[in-house]
């Protein structure tokens, strides 16, 4: 076990809820020169944490995690690219490979992806997965469920219940997140597989491309949907004109649905999910081509098409996220974390009144890509890299 102390005071404020305030923590050059659509879109005025917190490596051993469900009794039930899963103990300690779950095609982007449990895990000990399925006319996002078994090391009756379609030879953005509403429905990102020829399926009702979508634990349309009884567009969507989703998470305090996605060359997008609504992928977006070309008609506007809440440019390459709830650090109470890829730090952003007022970047100094970050049983924060890390984020 590794451990390393992050705090950034040893003093803490008697007031710790009340950030200072420092410059955006953002200095690189803009791809763009875009301008946001109201002030406080982009490169909001940066916080500091107070409190004192200790970043503790639990473990170096897992192979390219990707997803964590946390489990009744405090482990963690973590993804693993290739498509086994693992347990991980509180202390780092890591179970063998969990084996039976359906074949992933981990090429690219693809693999065993977002991961969560039944609300009744402690007596059907049902899990419900995400990963990326071949099929005859390419790959496609697919949402599989089964039971793991009593002694912890391979997965029950495995089967998939519902398929993002149409497939595609791709092995890019599948989205990949899951997790259930209240209700006890499922949420499920998608991506629009990235291709020129694809990118159009986010604006279209009638591809399951660039969605979040809203289905049962049977894979069927949610009863309720936006688009319900519509011949146009499939029950089973919930928002549209999204590029690659890779972060789910419900507010605690609203209970609003939250999502990040990744943008182009910049354009990464924070956002409020609201049944029906058009994020405008591909039509709007704050980016740019890899190639540094313009997007479309290079818009950001459009009637009919929901802003970001928040935008990134450069790129977060934002992944899994999660709201921290609970007063042991009690600046963080009800902000949002989100693991960042190519930018190696995890983000946490200050919300009030569903609008970002401060933003500080945590555990930079790691070199890590983050690929998720969820609050464990204890109230820290736990989150997982690509280099096979699982770290723990709490108060000293």
């Amino acid at each position: 076990m590794l451990s390393c102390d992050s705090s950034t005071s040893k003093e803490a404020e008697k007031n710790p809820v009340a950030d200072s305030t420092y410059a955006p923590v953002e200095t690189k050059a803009a791809n763009t020169d875009y301008k946001p659509a109201f002030e406080g879109q982009t490169r909001i005025a940066g916080v500091k944490t107070s409190t004192p917190y200790d970043v503790k490596v639990l473990s170096e051993g897992l192979d390219r995690p990707w997803g964590i469900a946390v489990l009744p009794d405090g482990r963690f039930l973590i993804t693993q690219k290739g498509g086994t899963l693992r347990i991980a103990a509180q202390d780092g300690a890591l179970s063998e490979a969990i084996t039976g779950l359906p074949k992933v095609n981990s090429n690219g982007q693809g693999g065993l992806l977002g991961i969560t449990i039944d609300p009744a895990f402690e007596s059907n000990r049902m899990v419900y997965w995400v990963f990326s399925q071949d099929t005859p006319n390419g790959t496609l996002t697919a949402v599989a469920k089964g039971t793991l078994a009593a002694d912890e090391k391979h997965i029950e009756n495995a089967q998939v219940i519902y398929q993002a379609t149409p497939a595609h030879k791709s092995s890019l953005h599948y989205g990949g997140r899951i997790l259930f509403d209240k209700e006890g429905y499922l949420f499920v990102s998608t991506g629009e597989r990235s291709d020129i020829v694809t990118r159009p399926q986010a604006q279209d009702l009638n591809s399951a491309l660039g969605k979040v979508l809203r289905i049962t634990t049977d894979g069927k349309p949610a009863p309720g949907n936006p688009f319900e009884g519509r011949s146009d567009a499939r029950p089973e969507i919930y928002s549209y004109g999204h590029r690659n989703v890779q972060g789910l998470a419900f507010h605690p305090v609203t209970g609003d649905l939250w999502e990040t996605e990744f943008g182009p060359r910049g354009g990464d997008e924070v956002n409020r999910i609201q049944p029906g609504k058009n994020y405008g992928w591909p039509t709007i977006t704050y980016g740019l081509e890899y190639s540094g070309e313009k997007i479309g008609d290079a818009i950001q506007q459009h009637e009919g098409m929901e802003q970001p809440v928040y935008y990134y440019d450069p790129v977060l390459s934002p992944s899994g996220i999660t709201f921290f709830s609970g007063n042991s650090i009690p600046e963080w109470e009800n902000n949002l974390f989100i693991g960042g890829l190519s930018s190696i730090h995890i983000a946490r952003l200050v919300i009030k009144d569903n609008k970002v007022v401060g933003e500080e970047r945590l555990l930079e100094d790691q070199g890590q890509r983050f690929r998720d970050v969820q609050q464990g049983k204890d109230g820290a924060l736990y989150a997982v890299t690509d280099e096979g890390r699982l770290y723990r984020i709490g108060k000293k």
